[in-house]
């Protein structure tokens, strides 16, 4: 989603993005409907649906063969296994069509979630299978394809034909009159009259007709396919349920690891800090005490520079507590908590909350370290001379923006663990987005979404 801004501000790709830009202007002058009939898109798709009426003939006769035979012989014990194959079967030639689709689509479904097998054995297998919903969808696929698959290689053959026959007409029109006996191709017919493209004019007609044809084909053809991206997203990917857990099994690993690492990050800073800071502390006033008798100026001296440590220690636990969650932002909410955070920034910064009530504190906690963490790369990184915050809600999304007028440049990346992917990573747990719109010379507008939890 994003980086730090530290890796990319202020740069720019330099030649090989000149290029890029200079072989896409290129490829652009010839327009798209010209380009259709000779890329590679178009062959891989009119591949397709040649190939569909062959395989759909097979997935179609394979389910509807094994699903009557498996349920007319549910009577006996036969039935439930003959009705598992027919469902595994059906599992299989799915993901064939999903090789098919991801190299002549260039569509890349995942693999539906696997069978939950609660006890070994084949009674075990042939029970995951039917009460797999995945594999009832892949019956349903088998059988939906095959009237669609005839539909696809009729309209899309018929059009090719016609359309490269009528504009090669001027080419191939002496074939008929020389060695057919004919004028040219008949248009129409019946017992008294005949009608011939044979002259000048009828043949450049023709010929016309025939490139309006090819033409358009190439998009005939991927309405066609953009049918079967459905059929094959819908029925032969995971289901929409298996997507959300998978997500959400992802965002729980990121949210555990995010708390590890902040539990190891406030170990590391009260074990270096404050606790060396104490341990010092206690030493000087075992001297000090040492010496109280003996040298009562050095003593005092040495208490006075204990009172320092204790003021730097304080001030130290502080920091630490507020980078854990700040009182201000418990007791007075986001409005005072930004403030207070924006006034520590290196740059002016203007801040705007219009919220009408607070949300969850969890929300709020992550509204406030995102904020927090943002101003601290425009300190670090931004050169700007001015910054601003703003948060609203917008619905049932709590909406944060901040921007600055700096060098700009900050790219969007898919690094973790720090900077602008690691507050990427902690909005996704919990259904955020994170939005990085910095054109290089700026200015730079970070926008995060995140859910409203009153």
């Amino acid at each position: 989603m994003a980086t730090e801004y530290g890796h990319g501000y202020g740069r720019r790709s330099g030649t090989s993005d000149w290029g890029a830009e200079s072989s896409a202007g290129r490829r652009s002058r010839l327009p798209a409907g010209l380009r259709a009939p000779f890329e590679g898109r178009t062959w891989r798709e009119f591949a397709y649906v040649l190939l569909s009426l062959p395989i759909s003939v097979l997935m179609f006769t394979y389910a509807v063969t094994m699903v009557s035979l498996g349920a007319g012989l549910l009577v006996t014990f036969l039935g439930i296994p003959v009705l598992a194959a027919g469902l595994a079967g059906c599992r299989g030639l799915g993901a064939l069509e999903r090789a098919r689709a991801r190299g002549l689509l260039e569509l890349d479904v995942a693999a539906p979630e696997p069978l939950r097998l609660r006890r070994s054995g084949l009674m075990g297998w042939m029970g995951a299978v039917l009460k797999s919903g995945t594999s009832w969808r892949h019956l349903l696929y088998s059988v939906l394809h095959f009237p669609w698959a005839v539909f696809s290689f009729v309209v899309a053959v018929n059009f090719w034909a016609y359309g490269w026959a009528l504009l090669t007409y001027p080419l191939w029109y002496w074939v008929l009159p020389m060695y057919g006996g004919q004028d040219g191709l008949q248009l129409y017919g019946d017992e008294t009259h005949q009608i011939y493209l044979d002259n000048p004019f009828e043949i450049t007609v023709t010929a016309l007709v025939g490139l309006l044809f090819t033409l358009a084909t190439p998009w005939i053809v991927r309405a066609l396919t953009l049918v079967d991206r459905l059929l094959v997203h819908g029925l032969l990917g995971p289901s929409r349920l298996a997507t959300r857990v998978v997500e959400l099994e992802s965002d729980r690993g990121v949210v555990v690891d995010t708390a590890a690492a902040d539990l190891r990050r406030i170990e590391r800073d009260l074990h270096d800090g404050a606790q060396a800071r104490l341990v010092a502390l206690a030493m000087d006033l075992g001297l000090a005490k040492e010496k109280l008798a003996e040298d009562p100026r050095a003593a005092a001296r040495m208490v006075d520079e204990a009172h320092g440590e204790v003021k730097t220690a304080l001030q130290e636990l502080r920091d630490l507590a507020r980078g854990i969650h700040p009182a201000v932002l418990t007791d007075r909410g986001l409005d005072a908590a930004l403030s207070s955070v924006a006034s520590r920034c290196a740059v002016p910064v203007q801040v705007d909350v219009d919220l009408a009530s607070r949300p969850a504190p969890a929300i709020e906690g992550i509204a406030y370290f995102t904020v927090s963490e943002l101003l601290q790369n425009i300190s670090k990184h931004a050169r700007a001379t001015s910054a601003a915050v703003d948060v609203w809600r917008s619905e049932d999304r709590l909406m944060l923006q901040v921007t600055d007028n700096g060098v700009g440049g900050a790219e969007a990346g898919a690094g973790g663990g720090s900077g602008l992917a690691g507050l990427a990573e902690r909005l996704d747990a919990v259904d955020g987005i994170l939005v990085v719109d910095s054109p290089a010379g700026g200015p730079t507008r970070v926008t995060a979404e995140l859910p409203w939890r009153g």
